[in-house]
């Protein structure tokens, strides 16, 4: 064994080392940082994979600030049925802003109770929800409003108002009458426009469209009729036996009409090929639908008496193209259904279709 100087450093080393000296004390400072860290990152990654597949209510409201109580009111006005009736709907996204001047869009619908009324209902809903600054008016063929109708409305997110005129006994139709027979929702459009001009002011940027629940509209249409100053026109496609029906349009006046049935009417339209602007129509109170008009003649027993054919705005590029069409749901067929029935296994009634 060394005695020496040299020993007895080498043997100071070896006892400072084992003894814990400065380089010892570095290492296990950085292995605690490492495994504090390690610990840390561990915990996150555990939670994060804690989260996956929970369910996310990722929608903005569709008015800051929410609807909790006391909060903003569902648009229309109208609150959802109360608790018992159907859920109030869901909040959606914040429409953009909009320029205050946009003209609102009052779009009238006729309906009345049928196995596919709630079917034609909810397809048009989900076409309207898409326009801006609308207003849906949907009046009812009934003594009283259905609560099938008013629950739909609830749960739409449209702004809208919900009427009933019922159609007098003697203009009814009978079972087996055909379609054409008497004109149907005169009397319900007119209940319409007698709401316009108790509840609308004259000054009001608007448009008044008259939609069936039936049809098929394209989005353009609206964009289209916004700008109405009197009455607007445009194609409707599927209508009359022809492929469509229009205004004939040269230097951007309409001088006739491109119609088959019934070309001498004086307004040869159908009723979703024209817009009337609001103020107009308050400002002809006399202006209304005759029930006991002609058929083929309850558009133009409106029209006359807002405008002349030389006063009709043609738009759709000058009336070129089709942006509504009039289409018609098949009637269902219910044979097995009334076999059912008769045997006492019918569907259950209680579930609204």
């Amino acid at each position: 064994m060394e005695t020496g100087p040299a020993g007895r450093g080498w043997e100071h080393r070896e006892r400072w080392g084992a003894a814990g000296g400065p380089g010892a004390a570095m290492r296990l400072k950085l292995r605690n940082v490492f495994v504090a860290y390690f610990l840390a990152s561990l915990g996150g990654l555990l939670y994060a994979l804690l989260q996956l597949g929970q369910p996310c209510d990722c929608r903005q409201r569709r008015q800051r600030g929410g609807a909790g109580p006391g909060g903003p009111e569902p648009r229309g006005g109208q609150r959802p049925p109360s608790p018992g009736g159907s859920r109030p709907p869901p909040p959606g996204p914040i429409p953009p802003e909009l320029p205050p001047e946009l003209p609102t869009i009052y779009v009238v619908t006729p309906t009345y109770a049928r196995l596919v009324q709630k079917a034609e209902l909810v397809r048009l809903s989900q076409t309207l929800l898409h326009v801006p600054k609308l207003h849906w008016v949907v009046v009812e063929d009934a003594a009283a409003p259905s609560a099938l109708v008013a629950s739909l409305l609830a749960q739409s997110g449209l702004r809208f108002t919900h009427l009933h005129a019922p159609t007098a006994p003697e203009r009814r139709r009978r079972p087996g009458d055909p379609a054409w027979l008497r004109p149907r929702g005169a009397e319900q459009r007119n209940r319409a426009l007698q709401w316009l001009r108790d509840t609308r002011a004259p000054a009001e940027p608007a448009v008044v469209y008259f939609a069936d629940d039936d049809n098929t509209y394209s989005l353009r249409l609206f964009d289209e009729m916004r700008s109405t100053r009197r009455v607007a026109v445009w194609p409707v496609g599927l209508v009359g036996g022809l492929r469509f029906e229009r205004p004939l349009v040269e230097r951007g006046r309409v001088v006739g009409f491109h119609a088959a049935w019934k070309p001498e009417r004086p307004f040869p339209l159908d009723m979703a090929g024209f817009a009337v602007a609001l103020r107009l129509l308050l400002a002809r109170p006399g202006a209304r639908f005759d029930p006991r008009a002609e058929r083929g003649y309850l558009e133009s027993s409106l029209l006359r008496h807002l405008v002349s054919r030389e006063q009709l705005e043609p738009k759709a590029d000058n009336c070129t193209r089709v942006l509504v069409w009039h289409t018609r749901t098949e009637k269902p067929k219910m044979r097995q259904e009334e076999q059912l029935q008769r045997e006492g296994l019918g569907s259950d009634p209680h579930v609204e279709v």
